[in-house]
């Protein structure tokens, strides 16, 4: 059984733009996919610990090959749960507003808390970092209010957005990676209309995922 996990990054919910057209390409995708086993993670609906010190220090135990003791053990435990429901999912899907040219910072706490040594990654000194995942699929929703590729840079701002979030699952080893953008949000003449269209696009790309 194919499992997805359908990560939310905007706390509008179903006033989200990302979200609305995620949910479109989702509910395409399940019809054309029997069975698919759907998880969602709304992030700010979510109880995300903090990065403190325990967790650096148990971080650091983990790259240096120490035996994670006390509140470190504690603390790399409960890393490791979070991050197994992300390793166990065949695909992701994810829900991604522009904010301020990057990723909302409930993401970036996420992708902090689960990116971690032995979990996603590992490290060669001489060759650089090796992504841990295999055989992963991941279809990302972004939109944005101004920004939109091609534009002027920085009058209509500057794609830290998509060029951090594909870096992150490159260096976790995901290279398959599908785009769906509505960009910009704010300044389209027909934003309705437009909006519409990104929904189609999504319904078309969930079907033919739906195929393979």
């Amino acid at each position: 059984m194919t499992k997805l996990l359908f990560i939310q990054a905007s706390p509008r919910k179903a006033d989200s733009k990302s979200v609305q057209i995620a949910t479109a390409y989702l509910s395409a995708l399940r019809a054309q996919t029997p069975g698919l086993d759907v998880g969602i993670l709304e992030l700010w609906d979510t109880d995300l610990p903090q990065f403190d010190g325990d967790k650096a220090a148990a971080k650091m135990n983990a790259i240096v090959g120490n035996e994670q003791t006390g509140v470190q053990k504690t603390a790399w435990d409960q890393i490791t749960e979070i991050a197994q429901r992300f390793i166990s999912a065949d695909r992701y899907l994810f829900a991604v507003p522009m904010w301020n040219a990057g990723i909302p910072y409930r993401l970036k706490q996420y992708i902090d808390l689960i990116h971690q040594p032995g979990l996603l990654w590992t490290l060669d000194p001489d060759t650089g970092y090796r992504g841990l995942l295999r055989a992963k699929h991941a279809t990302v929703v972004y939109t944005s209010g101004v920004y939109a590729p091609g534009v002027q840079e920085p009058a209509y701002g500057v794609d830290h957005h998509a060029a951090y979030l594909t870096a992150w699952l490159n260096q976790a080893n995901v290279s398959e990676i599908d785009e769906l953008r509505f960009q910009p949000s704010m300044l389209t003449p027909d934003p309705a209309g437009d909006l519409e269209k990104a929904i189609r696009r999504a319904v078309e790309l969930a079907e033919r995922h739906g195929h393979v």
